[in-house]
């Protein structure tokens, strides 16, 4: 069997696009030989910057001859049909077989497919591929079709087998197949051949380029570690900066350079970022300090000064860019330290959207809602109010102009700066996060106030104007903040009955959008609303929201608008459900374990909803409760079978004087000593205890249908049993819905 070895070669691909490429040519090409009916052992993608490598072990020389039958029209059906027949199949009439068939004779063509050699297909494969190659940009060059990401200069595509290495012959666009390759651009020496994998990976090597990214990767961290331990100083990891660099080199250099005293004034952030986005540079930071002090550059070449011109130029490069990062960060501070008034007003003339005015709105919102939920997480109101006001005031500042990515960790300095308090500053830096499942999740209650309400802001905000998420876009990255809203609730164990909230700011959300369309009528309709059965809900904070009323509404309008905010926050709230689901998934817990406590009361409040669903999951994994649960779905057909036959509810008690063996007697005794305890567990949101005194009538619930028959002739006897059943599903059914369990 021989492997095969292809590497298309070309001019620099861009680091972003080469894990993507390496996967596509590894899927295109592999997928392509199995479909024409090769095989093969292993295979494997690699890249550098100039080329995209795919070698196979174990290639079958050949495909397999195919025999395929197909069956055609009737032999009395239509000329027209038998002519489409033989032009799919390629056959003439008298190539054709008659066979009999329940509806009488049949065309018949049996198609036999030669076997074809490893290299043919391959060289079809390979410029199917090439051709239809996704790259995210691509570009033609000279007077070619062909598009490629960057100029492709060759194609080294071999099979090799015992006798030795052969070329597959193939052309695209004027680029014929060979054996030869080069290495580095300006180390390497010229094209040489090669005539196997190994025999290809040895002789880049001594041309200076090393093909496989993991190990530029170790190369690169493990030099630029060595580099600042000789210095006493410590690199600060970046994975994803080291995966960049790996694919801007064929053969890693890392130099160390110092940072000039000028700049080491800048906060940590400022000189990391700045070195990263516009350099490429790995940060090195003092253990002792955890200031930046340095930073390791990653060459492309063995220089004969060992480096130092590279360093010089670097270092004068960095100087310039860091003069300008100095620049910004005084004159934000002159900004900061008067109280970035000038910010505030500045953010009056930014549109958040369209439809929900200003990022100075948005603050106005946000700051009332953060004072709103400051008790239910401990933290004080008012600086709750203050943090929300000032943590998006940096988005007008030249540093987070200059680097957006720096915005909230930026509004930390400013804060601190202005004379905030370190709660309100940390709050600033914080309200944006958890930006992603593995960000950190915020636990001063402040921080955490301003950045549920930030994100509950958000949401409740595009739900008003029905800006929702459709399908698999997303583009105000709203799937995002219900997951932060989750993560802050459950992270901080914070009890918040989202029902209420969402329904205020919904409510809150319209009348700002109705007011800046004119439409003043329509806060009447809010206080309104209250009367309607809507003051459980709302409370006092009607008064606050919609003070102004200053016309009259019929009920029917009145109906209609109460409608539409009930359905607006039941969507929201089942649009968090659903991302409740995907994130208590990946904890382990069945998504139908969550429908079961979903369908309970108190479902908004996520954290009660989170300890039901994982009391109900931890029982479900012992033997008691898997069992139970059937014991309880039996009992649940048997009455609701009896319940529809009937015409009847059989709810109304069961008396155990009627109880006729000593099983059914167990059962009364033990349905009353698990609702004893089940009961105060449930008042205590003990879910544990509860589901585990549910499980303990796993045994008197078995021997109870083991040893008595429901339907029996005696009416008593089974209306009295039909009523104990019925106290099976409602003792059971007031931990969870547990008809909603599968299996």
């Amino acid at each position: 069997m021989p492997d095969l070895l292809i590497e298309l070669f070309s001019e620099e691909i861009p680091a972003r696009m080469q894990g993507m490429a390496r996967d596509e040519l590894k899927k295109r090409v592999t997928d392509g030989l199995v479909e024409a009916g090769l095989t093969y052992a292993s295979a494997g993608a690699f890249s550098t910057p100039r080329r995209l490598v795919l070698a196979l072990e174990g290639l079958t020389a050949e495909s397999r001859p195919v025999r395929e039958e197909r069956k055609g029209p009737n032999v009395s059906a239509p000329a027209a049909a038998l002519e489409g027949f033989l032009r799919s199949t390629g056959l003439t009439v008298e190539q054709l077989e008659k066979r009999a068939d329940k509806k009488g004779e049949v065309w018949f063509a049996v198609v036999e497919k030669p076997g074809r050699q490893a290299s043919e297909i391959v060289a079809e494969v390979l410029e199917a591929t090439i051709r239809n190659f996704p790259w995210p940009k691509s570009m033609r060059w000279g007077a070619g079709a062909l598009r490629w990401v960057r100029p492709l200069h060759s194609i080294l595509c071999i099979l090799t087998d015992e006798a030795g290495a052969s070329v597959v012959p193939m052309t695209v666009e004027g680029i014929t197949s060979g054996n030869e390759t080069e290495g580095h651009r300006f180390m390497g020496a010229g094209r040489f051949a090669v005539s196997s994998y190994d025999d290809y990976v040895v002789k880049l090597r001594r041309a200076k380029v090393m093909l496989d990214t993991g190990e530029r990767e170790q190369a690169i961290w493990t030099a630029a570690q060595n580099l600042a331990f000789a210095q006493g100083l410590e690199l600060v990891e970046d994975r994803g900066l080291l995966t960049e660099v790996a694919g801007l080199v064929e053969w890693p250099v890392p130099l160390m350079g110092r940072i000039a005293d000028e700049f080491l004034g800048l906060p940590a952030e400022v000189l990391q970022t700045s070195m990263k986005e516009h350099q490429k540079f790995f940060s090195v930071k003092n253990p002792k300090t955890g200031r930046i002090e340095g930073f390791v550059t990653v060459a492309n070449i063995e220089a004969a000064d060992h480096g130092a011109t590279i360093l010089k130029g670097n270092q004068k490069v960095l100087a310039a860019r860091l003069s300008d990062a100095r620049f910004f960060w005084e004159n934000d501070l002159r900004v900061a330290k008067s109280g970035m008034a000038e910010w505030a007003d500045g953010l009056k003339v930014v549109t958040f959207h369209n439809k929900l005015g200003s990022q100075a709105d948005r603050i106005d919102r946000i700051a009332a809602l953060a004072r709103e939920i400051a008790p239910l997480v401990g933290a004080d109101a008012a600086q709750a109010e203050r943090a929300a006001r000032i943590a998006k005031l940096d988005l007008r500042s030249a540093m987070v102009g200059e680097f957006p990515e720096l915005q909230g960790t930026m509004g930390r300095y400013y804060a601190l700066e202005a004379g905030e308090t370190e709660a309100v500053a940390n709050a600033a830096r914080d309200h944006y996060s958890p930006l992603g499942p593995s960000d950190a999740v915020p636990s001063e209650p402040v921080s955490v106030a301003v950045a549920l309400a930030d994100k509950l802001d958000t949401l409740t905000g595009f739900w008003a104007v029905d800006e929702k998420p459709t399908g698999s876009k997303d583009p105000f990255a709203l799937r995002r903040a219900a997951l932060g809203v989750i993560r802050l609730v459950l992270g901080n164990g914070v009890r918040l009955g989202l029902r209420a909230p969402l329904t205020i700011e919904i409510v809150r959300q319209m009348a700002h959008y109705s007011a800046r369309r004119d439409t003043p009528a329509l806060s009447t309709a809010y206080v309104s609303l209250s009367k309607l059965g809507q003051q459980e809900i709302a409370g006092d904070l009607f008064d606050k929201i919609l003070a102004d009323a200053n016309a009259e509404k019929t009920p029917e309008e009145l109906r209609q608008l109460n409608e539409e905010f009930a359905s607006k926050s039941a969507d929201l709230l089942s649009f968090f459900h659903d991302r409740l689901k995907v994130f208590l998934r990946d904890q382990g817990i069945r998504h139908d374990v969550i429908d079961a406590c979903l369908a309970m009361p108190g479902n908004d409040d996520l954290t009660l909803l989170v300890k039901r669903a994982e009391a109900l999951a931890a029982v479900l994994k012992t033997e008691d409760g898997a069992n139970l649960i059937q014991g309880f779905k039996r009992a649940n057909n048997i009455l609701s079978q009896a319940e529809a036959k009937d015409g009847v509810e059989y709810s109304f008690g069961a008396d155990p004087k009627f109880a006729e063996t000593a099983e059914e007697s167990a059962l009364f005794a033990a349905l009353d000593a698990a609702e004893a305890k089940i009961g105060p567990a449930m008042s205590a949101e003990d879910f544990p205890s509860a589901m585990a005194a549910m499980a303990e009538l796993r045994g008197p619930i078995d021997a109870f249908f083991t040893a008595v028959q429901i339907n029996t002739e005696n009416e008593i006897i089974r209306r009295n049993r039909l009523n104990l059943l019925h106290r099976i599903r409602s003792i059971c059914s007031g931990v969870a819905d547990l008809t909603r369990l599968e299996g």
